[in-house]
């Protein structure tokens, strides 16, 4: 079950100003009232939205938007403009405002009465020019937010705010969120480098490195009683190969597999971590890569990063948030061979070991095999092929003056053939637009090889995470032209250059 915050709220103000009179006021009152207690009774969107009244004056603006700014229970803002709210009013309440906005572009009725519309009507249902009048002034300020227009009992109007719901509650997530680094990362590898300062500042999230030793002596700790029932739970869950089961000749495997779960699980618990991330390269004390435990601690919503890859264990963290309560799954990934037939070009999906259960298809297969790297006894590790159907990739790199989320929607297939001699977890897919137009794009925009996966995230979760953190994004799909990539990367280049925030 993944652990989260205490759920935070999205607070909804409408806008007016005195000028209509109290019983125009009261009835903006009641309409927006009612609009966000449908927002928060619609399923599709995932935080609770509570309404917190109408401002009509720049106090009353300025007052409402510090409190959102400085209270844990607002995790970000909604504002509609009922009627026409004078945009300078907002100025020092939106310079004061620190969460997520979403302007919502909607009015209490859908059609126009055409029998009985009269100057009463045209005054209280201004949200055409008054949701103007705010969206210039937002624009003046470049303030970032998102903008959705719509009839609020639409389901699509009341899809795209659970779009952006899901993208505030990986943000708010990740404010103050703890990442523990076992060991650096790879040597000599560049992508998985950054700067965590930045990311901080950025992002939100801390990351800091804790030596084997700590994480040793967690797993020395765990007694055999709890190893004998996490065993018995494995053998519940998932097929187990015979050479593992008890009485088996690699049982003794399977218990340290066990034992190496249970006390990662303690550390982070007590450090209360969202993500972590280790490497091959430093595993003193321990004797054998974490792949099992690191398998199901994926499932159970942690963030995770190999090679000591803390970017892509706050990404998949942030990718678990966005898609709690979705059907499929979301894993670390990392690409790791092509299929070049012509006319059926594919990329082959896998790692070492440890690729989240949550995208298998069918009852993952524990098995133990070599694994030719990192010099320690044969790990354990499930091994699964994943379903067909659409996902996404998503990989977030350091390029010195600012970060960069990359994201490349896919179509997941079955592999042409079983894959006996691959005892790895694996996926096969067939990125957007094309093979050749998609990994020359990734590549020309600096894309990393390690990725957060997802058959549950959507392109739009992750446009407006990425518009909430201010970090740029870059698209690659069905639309995308490599002459004009190389374009839009150049054009990128110079705004955020001339963009830095810090």
């Amino acid at each position: 079950m993944m652990k989260t915050k205490d759920s935070p709220r999205l607070w909804m103000y409408a806008g007016s100003q005195k000028l209509y009179g109290p019983g125009p006021l009261k009835e903006v009152h009641r309409n927006a009232a009612a609009i966000a207690a449908a927002l928060n009774d619609a399923p599709v969107i995932t935080l609770p939205v509570e309404f917190k009244g109408v401002l009509t004056t720049p106090e009353e603006i300025r007052n409402s938007l510090a409190e959102a700014s400085s209270s844990a229970a607002c995790a970000g803002v909604i504002f509609w403009m009922h009627t026409f709210s004078p945009a300078k009013m907002w100025i020092r309440g939106l310079l004061e405002l620190t969460k997520p906005v979403l302007h919502f572009h909607t009015q209490f009725n859908r059609d126009i009465p055409w029998d009985s519309i009269d100057m009463d009507f045209m005054n209280l249902n201004q949200t055409a020019h008054g949701g103007r009048e705010f969206g210039f002034m937002a624009t003046r300020m470049a303030l970032q937010r998102t903008v959705v227009t719509g009839h609020w009992q639409s389901v699509k109007t009341l899809d795209r705010i659970g779009t952006w719901s899901r993208a505030v509650a990986a943000w708010a997530d990740q404010q103050g969120a703890r990442i523990a680094r076992f060991g650096d990362n790879m040597r000599f590898v560049a992508v998985t480098e950054g700067n965590k300062v930045e990311a901080e500042l950025q992002l939100g999230y801390s990351v800091n490195g804790y030596g084997l030793g700590e994480l040793v002596a967690r797993i020395d700790a765990v007694e055999d009683a709890a190893i004998d029932t996490l065993v018995q739970e494995y053998q519940d869950l998932y097929e187990v190969a015979s050479e593992l089961r008890k009485g088996g000749a690699r049982h003794q495997a399977l218990r340290y597999a066990a034992r190496q779960e249970l006390g990662l699980r303690a550390f982070l618990e007590e450090g209360e971590f969202v993500a972590f991330a280790d490497t091959f390269e430093n595993l003193t004390g321990i004797e054998q890569l974490p792949g099992l435990a690191v398998q199901r601690l994926m499932a159970d919503g942690y963030g995770f990063g190999a090679e000591g890859d803390w970017k892509t264990a706050a990404l998949v963290r942030a990718m678990k948030v966005m898609a709690r309560g979705l059907p499929g799954g979301t894993s670390f990934m990392e690409d790791y061979t092509y299929h070049f037939e012509p006319g059926r070009e594919r990329v082959m999906g896998a790692h070492m070991l440890e690729i989240c259960p949550s995208i298998a298809a069918g009852k993952p297969r524990l098995e133990i095999h070599p694994l030719g790297i990192g010099g320690k006894s044969d790990p354990v590790r499930m091994v699964f092929d994943t379903p067909p159907g659409p996902a996404v990739n998503a990989s977030m790199v350091d390029l010195g003056n600012r970060m960069r989320l990359i994201v490349n929607p896919v179509e997941a297939v079955a592999p042409d053939e079983p894959l006996p001699n691959l005892p790895v977890a694996r996926t096969i897919w067939v990125p957007e637009p094309d093979l050749e137009i998609g990994a020359t794009a990734w590549i020309l925009a600096g894309g990393a090889h390690h990725t957060g996966f997802s058959q549950a995230v959507t392109t739009e979760m992750l446009e407006d995470y990425a518009e909430i953190a201010g970090v740029e994004l870059v698209v690659i799909d069905r639309e995308t032209r490599i002459r004009q990539f190389r374009e839009q990367l150049r054009w990128n280049e110079l705004y955020w250059r001339l963009n830095r925030r810090f």
